[in-house]
């Protein structure tokens, strides 16, 4: 007896004839049978298809494309040679034209889910790439060893078994090429291989500083002592004389997190260099930055155009990290302070501050906004813009509060997820704030995410 499940029409091994309306958030096809909404990853908007059911819910079904009727014009053969195992790219089978429609699509779709008042709303057109390839300056690629052989990847979707990335199209370049090689370099010297319980090396990171060249390689392994290290660096240094940086981070803990809380340097600087326009950065094995260095001028730039800055305003930057649109923004700004609840990062954001020259306009706090912005207020900063890059879970209910409480003329929002983007903005607009504008911007072309700049200004009375 076939698999059903109460309040669908569907069971698992069923074929259904399925016609695609739209893409879902995370990349997946949507159609819908006897009014059952059915997820099919692989499939495009418009197409026709046979559906096989794989999973079934209460309200809702996954399947697979069982046969392709009806072909997207948009459709394209994906480059990548593992593109369907991999899973770290969805949409390599939608040309980039389509891949920017459907982007924009999936925020208008959002707004219309989650919102009451978004019929005057205007979306722009996706801010998109020239060279849609290549654009990633970090990787981190697990190692193990597959039928006698160390391979470096990363683990197929719904999948323990590890894909070989031997030239991931997204990653610059370089990242790839050091990463072979590494590879090679512990297969010669015949070193211990992490196999999830025991071994010694877990995890290859390669960064590359897109502007400095400068290229930094960290090998994650499950123990401090290194057997033959000198050799080993010896080795690395050898095959790869433009790695400037070799550092080792210790965790040996069985976690899905790649790095633990030591970071040993084995050769080389502590730090690599890196641009965003004016802006120069020392990039640590652990500091956060963004990955694609291409799109991240363009994202901040539209951060500045939001804000609105005359030379005047105090701004708040929440989740602030090691406070990079801060410095974006500072130059145009009376005054600027953020908060974060990494301490790591407020100790980069004060570092960065001084190195520019802000120290005395940029102020840090380790903590959250709900309870450092009250304090603030209280003894005299007033803040005229906030701006606010919350992770995909998108901001709580205490922070929104906090917000409206301060009564920024503006709140200039970072999404990199529409729909909690959207469920915050229904907030917002509850408690006096309407959307003024919303600019997606393509952070990482041939995957799902698509980021939004949206602004948020008081409602006049």
């Amino acid at each position: 007896m076939k698999n059903k499940t109460e309040g669908t029409a569907l069971a698992i091994g069923q074929t259904v004839p399925l016609t695609i309306k739209r893409l879902g958030i995370n990349g997946e096809g949507v159609g819908f049978f006897k009014r059952t909404v059915v997820f099919v990853p692989g499939a495009l908007p418009n197409e026709e298809i046979t559906a096989e059911i794989t999973r079934v819910f209460p309200n809702r079904a996954e399947a697979r494309v069982k046969r392709l009727r009806k072909k997207s014009p948009e459709r394209v053969t994906p480059p990548c040679p593992v593109y369907e195992e991999c899973g770290g790219c969805q949409l390599q089978h939608l040309s980039y034209k389509g891949q920017l429609k459907e982007k924009r699509d999936v925020v208008v779709q959002a707004f219309e889910r989650y919102t009451k008042n978004n019929k005057k709303l205007t979306v722009n057109s996706v801010i998109g790439m020239e060279d849609p390839w290549d654009y990633r300056n970090k990787s981190q690629l697990q190692v193990r060893k597959q039928k006698g052989k160390v391979i470096a990847g990363l683990y197929g979707a719904g999948s323990h078994e590890l894909v070989e990335l031997t030239n991931c199209l997204v990653q610059h370049p370089d990242t790839n090429r050091v990463t072979k090689q590494v590879v090679k370099v512990l297969e010669d010297l015949n070193l211990s291989i992490y196999n999830g319980k025991k071994g010694l090396i877990r995890t290859i990171v390669t960064r590359v500083g897109f502007e400095t060249g400068q290229i930094q390689l960290v090998l994650v392994t499950s123990e401090e002592k290194i057997p033959r290290q000198s050799l080993l660096v010896k080795e690395l240094k050898k095959r790869l004389p433009d790695v400037i940086s070799i550092m080792q981070n210790v965790n040996g803990k069985k976690t899905s997190l790649i790095f633990g809380d030591e970071t040993n340097l084995l050769d080389g600087e502590e730090v690599i260099q890196e641009s965003l326009g004016d802006l120069n950065f020392e990039l640590s094995a652990r500091a956060f930055f963004q990955l694609n260095p291409i799109q991240t001028v363009k994202l901040y730039d539209e951060v500045k155009k939001a804000a609105k800055l005359s030379g005047r305003e105090n701004v708040i930057d929440a989740y602030c990290g090691v406070g990079t649109i801060g410095l974006w923004l500072v130059n145009d700004a009376k005054e600027v302070r953020g908060m974060d609840v990494i301490e790591e990062s407020i100790v980069d954001a004060r570092e960065n501050a001084k190195k520019h020259g802000f120290e005395g306009k940029m102020k840090y706090e380790v903590g959250k906004a709900e309870d450092l912005v009250p304090t603030w207020i209280k003894n005299g900063f007033k803040p005229d813009v906030i701006i606010v890059d919350p992770p995909r879970t998108g901001c709580d209910d205490r922070l929104l509060s906090t917000m409206v409480k301060a009564k920024p003329e503006r709140i200039v929002y970072v999404s990199c997820n529409p729909s909690t983007l959207a469920k915050n903005a229904d907030f917002l607009e509850r408690k006096g704030y309407e959307i003024s504008s919303l600019q997606p911007v393509d952070m990482f072309p041939q995957t799902a995410h698509v980021e939004v700049v949206a602004v948020f200004h008081k409602k006049k009375k």
